[in-house]
């Protein structure tokens, strides 16, 4: 096994050849803006740990590729991929290739009881309400059958001819090649169908992409109309030394003086010390699970045209409540109250009117420093949401220092950051699924497949999910949810507060429809090229 050496002077540098690409890299951004996800399910250990043999060497690591915009660790020297493969494991993937019980006993209990069984938990279905259908090859993962479940996720992330917009012709040979694998192992691996309603055996997903002059170009965009992924948290080792700093301002953790630092590796892979300093205990700590990673699959399904019908009936009444008389300013205010940021990414809490946000959108987006500023900013000095709602996407899913300790004169926030708020960080990666036109009046099947990483699904995941998207205590909202992506039941409202200075009232905007809905879905293992290897030659528990 071939390990990457920390240079002299960059201690902690990580094991990068040993660590599965996706975890630290966001393809997306990264020139691969076209992806298929495949499940496998296995019936013959065997047949499934031969699978795991030959998609080894395909596998990408972490390894910097020299045209990597992130720079290089170590000495190891790789090529940029065309198509980036990377390979996961439902636990009852672990069961059908033969991991030992002594080996699966120590996984955590939210992996094995699997993400389906947690739906109210995750606020994907509500008490006593019929669960609504999930796509096709999804609907066995509430079964306690582990032989009807999916087993094994191979994600395929592909670059793109900017001449045509289309994927590279390697993604559908890389298809075929793992197809034909599974037909010619005599029914012991099958590729699952029933991805959409065309019943495809595999998730397509793209990039939003746009035209330009001389061909096409992805985009940030996901289908509500937002740039998305741009504060995913910064922990130690993931970037070089020279860059950790200033990566981690405004995407790390905020200590007591206000500083901004990366997180512990330990929150989002197994192995190594985390926010508490703590490394779980366990059997995942031996080298079957060090390096390695746990992933929530979701397939969340954005229903545009309701959105867009809500936002444009709703725009005038918050309008003349605000005191904002242009419709086109009320309908973008009114969308970056709901998602905490202005459709390019500018953050409401520094950008709070539309006026202020229009001079300085190209400024905002077009400069290196200015760009870095859509992630570097607190909520020390908005305690009651008045530029940003206390209830907004991106404070409810990253509340920053807002749960901080309470000030000594009870009043003024410190700029500080909690261990509530460092310890429920994750990775978020993923591609939106399908189209939806403008003129659009019917909903399709089109929103984003999120793959969700860390080292807890339980503490990290799973309770962002719960009490910050789908409870408001914390938001200080009763039981008001996410506008956005929250479970919305038939009183669904989103309250955006006043400002004082000007004399004007709260705004409750009620009837929320549903935006977003769950339509499938798992909790994988990401294991380490180490742990992947033990898996294809089934020697995981020697003793």
């Amino acid at each position: 096994m071939t390990t990457v050496v920390a240079p002299p002077g960059k201690p902690g540098a990580l094991e990068l050849a040993d660590i599965q690409g996706n975890i630290l890299s966001a393809y997306g951004k990264e020139g691969f803006p076209k992806a298929r996800y495949l499940l496998i399910s296995s019936s013959n250990a065997e047949k499934g740990r031969e699978l795991v043999r030959w998609l080894y060497p395909m596998v990408t690591t972490a390894v910097r590729w020299p045209s990597s915009k992130y720079g290089r660790f170590g000495k190891a020297r790789v090529e940029r991929p065309t198509v980036a493969l990377n390979v996961a494991f439902s636990f009852w993937g672990l069961v059908a290739l033969g991991v030992p019980v002594r080996t699966l006993e120590t996984f955590p209990d939210e992996f094995v009881q699997g993400m389906a069984r947690r739906g109210i938990i995750l606020g994907d279905i509500l008490p006593g309400v019929a669960k609504p259908p999930w796509d096709p090859v999804w609907q066995n993962e509430e079964s306690q059958d582990g032989a009807s479940k999916g087993h094994i996720l191979i994600t395929l992330n592909a670059q793109m001819d900017p001449a045509t917009g289309e994927a590279v012709p390697e993604l559908e040979a890389m298809t075929s090649a793992i197809r034909t694998f599974c037909v010619n192992s005599a029914g012991a691996l099958q590729m699952l169908a029933g991805h959409d309603s065309s019943g495809a055996d595999f998730q397509a997903l793209s990039a939003i992409i746009e035209p330009t002059t001389d061909g096409f170009q992805p985009t940030a965009k996901e289908h509500f109309g937002f740039t998305d992924a741009i504060s995913d948290p910064v922990f130690s080792g993931q970037f070089p030394r020279d860059l950790e700093a200033e990566r981690a301002r405004g995407n790390g953790k905020m200590t007591s003086n206000g500083e901004w630092v990366p997180l512990a590796t330990g929150e989002f892979l197994l192995g190594y010390p985390d926010e508490a300093q703590e490394i779980p205990v366990g059997g995942m700590l031996r080298s079957f699970g060090r390096n390695g990673t746990f992933m929530a699959y979701r397939k969340l399904q954005q229903n545009v045209v309701a959105f867009r019908k809500w936002i444009d009936e709703t725009a005038p009444r918050y309008g003349a409540v605000s005191g904002i008389v242009d419709p086109i300013a009320a309908r973008a205010t009114l969308m970056a109250k709901i998602a905490g940021r202005w459709p390019d990414g500018a953050p409401i809490s520094l950008f709070p009117d539309y006026a202020t946000w229009v001079a300085t959108e190209d400024s905002a987006t077009a400069t290196v420093e200015e760009r870095r500023r859509l992630s570097n900013f607190a909520y020390f000095d908005d305690p009651d949401g008045v530029k940003c709602p206390l209830t907004s996407h991106v404070r409810r899913a990253n509340p920053r220092d807002t749960n901080g300790p309470a000030p000594s004169d009870g009043r003024t926030p410190s700029k500080s950051g909690t261990v509530l708020t460092d310890r429920r960080r994750i990775l978020r990666r993923g591609l939106p699924y399908g189209v939806c036109p403008a003129d659009a009046t019917v909903e399709g099947e089109h929103g984003i497949v999120i793959l969700i990483l860390c080292a807890s699904l339980q503490r990290q995941f799973e309770f962002m999910q719960q009490q910050w998207v789908n409870y408001g205590a914390d938001a200080r909202a009763g039981n008001d949810t996410d506008p956005l992506i929250g479970l919305h039941g038939d009183k669904a409202k989103f309250v955006i507060p006043g400002d004082p200075s000007e004399g004007r009232l709260p705004f409750i905007a009620d009837a929320l429809p549903q935006f977003v809905e769950t339509r499938g879905g798992a909790y994988f293992f990401v294991p380490s090229m180490t742990a992947l290897q033990m898996l294809g030659l089934g020697i995981i528990d020697p003793t």
